[in-house]
């Protein structure tokens, strides 16, 4: 199969305006449903009320209902009796039907009742219609409730019915078919005994259901259809003589061999656009058959979200006769550089949080495939194409994910990592208020350098001095001379060799590294775990240099693991609870303290008071011990700095 190639790619805004110019007029049909089930929904036409509400004079208070001119008069020096015998004035709750010969209410608290209620003693007037609710005083019969084009509310549900109106003309929900493809593709159903070989879950399919719910639409998801031009041909044309509004293709937009989806849009229709200098998703395909939207959207999870939003969410909101609503936006501070190529506009995720009274943003890791950046971030920055990236220390635009109040609660801890912080952080959300913690993993000592630029609220560390084997406190005298540090101890934890089950290669010790056939994952320089190999190198007298695999690391110890769960390496160092995360063989090697460094000014904080809470509780470090390679002896106790 011969390979497409991009041409003519198009940016993000002209794409755009290609596929809504094409369907400016498209509309979905107007259908009629009850009123108590069109909230969401979007009105067809105007919705005018059929009754008035109220729909008679109504007391607005308890009280008495009289005629308001005669009580003209009425004073603390002249009192007025009223007659309640004789019909002058009536008791009326809150609510009840205004008696048609009187025309105001006064309070019952402003009333003197004789003990047998026949007659009641004034001391103010009220002027006419006072505490009543006239007819039609919230809703006139005929007038307009709702203008074409109104996403109805729950609130507009009860104005609805109140206007008596039973049912209301709304726009259909578009239905969008979506078509995952891939021969690579499974499931979750067929993999109870794990994954196949060489295939992948099918997960797109959900996240792109979901997000076109959310915009009203109605969707279908296909079986999952494998790599074969006819087949993906043939299902889609008979997509095209259905009502089906909208088609998504996911997967086969680029240009390898097995991508057919831009061929099958041509021979059945026209392609718009085939390529979009955006990044994430450049491989996005717009076309039109059958005069209906068809999209091809590229595998990855980041490409496929960002192709979604930018294009499809906007196109599903104009059938409906409406707009997106733009994302909340904020100014905060890149907390490190964001090289980007020029000419594409880039998607970053970021993680941002408040400290002391500037927003700071701290990007996560790149990767059309990384979709935790997804269910991590809480805000995105968008590149103009017109830069190369943004420089560490100047101020952005960002798009906020989550709520305001959210942002501003946020911990960001960077740094070391470890599986202590997961917990942490679901104990944190528990509280009221939650206060999440957003961490990222750059190694101790680039904790450390957050912590002197002021990028972070905290910092993990467990770097090791080799002189004297203490940890941490020589780091922060050196980088960190005149800051006012908090070293809390979080954990002690087991470092050694992470091995696959039953240790096939036997490896017991550092010398074990060297022998022939033995492949190793390394950790990022300037990590503790990296500082404590190399100190154990230098202490054997050793060259890290002949350890094949030394120089490829990895950022976390899940993802060391990984790599020996998968038999990319035979071994790696790393903590005992990842090895017994995966099930994996743990030779130990040393133990070590890993402690949170708090900045002194923010240590009384809430957010740094709710963190020592939970790491004070017995139930947290219960958890942690349970994780498995962890002492809790020290945990919450404060390490002197000299």
């Amino acid at each position: 199969m011969q390979r497409k190639i991009y041409l003519n790619m198009h940016s993000r805004e002209e794409a755009e305006r290609l596929l809504r110019s094409r369907f400016s007029s498209r509309r979905t049909v107007s259908e009629t449903i009850p009123s108590r089930q069109a909230r969401g929904r979007v009105t067809a036409g105007p919705v005018s009320a059929r009754l008035s509400s109220p729909t008679f004079h109504a007391a607005a208070m308890d009280g008495l209902a009289v005629r308001a001119e005669q009580t003209f008069g009425a004073s603390d020096h002249a009192p007025l009796v009223l007659r309640l015998d004789t019909g002058q004035a009536d008791l009326i709750n809150t609510g009840y039907p205004l008696p048609a010969d009187k025309n105001a209410v006064i309070m019952i608290e402003q009333v003197l009742l004789s003990d047998d209620e026949t007659s009641a003693t004034i001391r103010a007037p009220v002027y006419p219609w006072q505490h009543v609710r006239k007819v039609g005083e919230d809703i006139v019969a005929t007038e307009l409730l709702f203008p074409t084009g109104h996403i109805i509310r729950p609130a507009d549900v009860a104005a609805l019915v109140t206007g008596g109106c039973a049912t209301v003309d709304v726009r259909r929900k578009p239905k969008v078919v979506i078509m995952p493809t891939g021969s690579e593709l499974v499931g979750l159903e067929e993999c109870a005994d794990g994954v196949p070989p060489g295939k992948i879950i099918e997960s797109n399919s959900a996240v792109l259901a979901g997000l076109a719910e959310e915009a009203g639409a109605a969707v279908t998801v296909t079986q999952i259809i494998s790599d074969d031009f006819t087949t993906i041909k043939n299902q889609l044309a008979a997509l095209m003589v259905t009502d089906v509004d909208l088609v998504v293709i996911n997967a086969g937009s680029s240009s390898g061999s097995a991508d057919y989806t831009v061929r099958i849009i041509e021979e059945l229709g026209e392609v718009l656009v085939h390529g979009v200098t955006i990044m994430p998703g450049k491989p996005t395909i717009l076309g039109v058959i059958d005069d209906k939207p068809v999209v091809g959207i590229p595998g990855y999870p980041v490409s496929a979200i960002i192709a979604m939003e930018q294009f499809i969410l906007p196109l599903l909101a104009q059938m409906q006769g409406m707009h997106l609503p733009a994302r909340p936006s904020i100014q905060a501070i890149v907390a490190k550089d964001l090289p980007s190529p020029a000419g594409i506009e880039e998607f970053r995720r970021m993680i941002v949080g408040r400290i002391k009274g500037q927003f700071i943003a701290v990007p996560l890791k790149k990767g059309a495939g990384a979709i935790t950046t997804l269910t991590r971030a809480n805000g995105m920055l968008r590149i103009d194409p017109a830069s190369e990236g943004e420089k560490q220390g100047t101020t952005v635009n960002l798009e906020v994910l989550v709520p305001e109040s959210q942002v501003e609660r946020t911990i960001l801890c960077t740094g070391s990592h470890d599986l202590c912080l997961d917990v942490l952080n679901d104990f944190l959300w528990k509280k009221d208020p939650a206060f999440p913690l957003a961490s990222t993993h750059i190694g101790s000592l680039g904790g450390i350098m957050a912590l002197k630029q002021g990028m972070c609220h905290m910092a993990g560390s467990h770097l090791l001095n080799p002189r004297d084997g203490s940890y941490n406190t020589s780091y922060i005298r050196t980088y960190l001379p005149n800051r006012d540090i908090r070293i809390l101890t979080l954990v002690h934890r087991q470092q050694g060799f992470i091995v696959p089950p039953g240790n096939p290669k036997e490896i017991d010790g550092i010398a074990d590294l060297f022998r022939k056939g033995i492949s190793f994952i390394n950790r990022q320089a300037g990590s503790g775990t990296r500082v404590l190999l190399d100190y154990e190198l230098q202490r054997h007298n050793l060259d890290g240099d002949l350890i094949k695999g030394y120089d490829q690391d990895e950022y976390t110890h899940m993802a060391v693991a990984v790599a020996v769960l998968s038999g990319k390496v035979d071994v790696g160092l790393g903590i005992k609870s990842a090895a017994r995360a995966l099930g994996l063989n743990f030779v130990p090697l040393v133990e070590e303290r890993y402690d949170l460094l708090i900045p002194g000014e923010l240590f009384h904080s809430p957010m740094i008071t709710a963190v020592i809470e939970v790491i004070n509780s017995p139930l947290f470090q219960q958890t942690v011990v349970q994780l498995g390679g962890y002492s809790t002896r020290e945990t919450g106790t404060l390490v002197p700095l000299n």
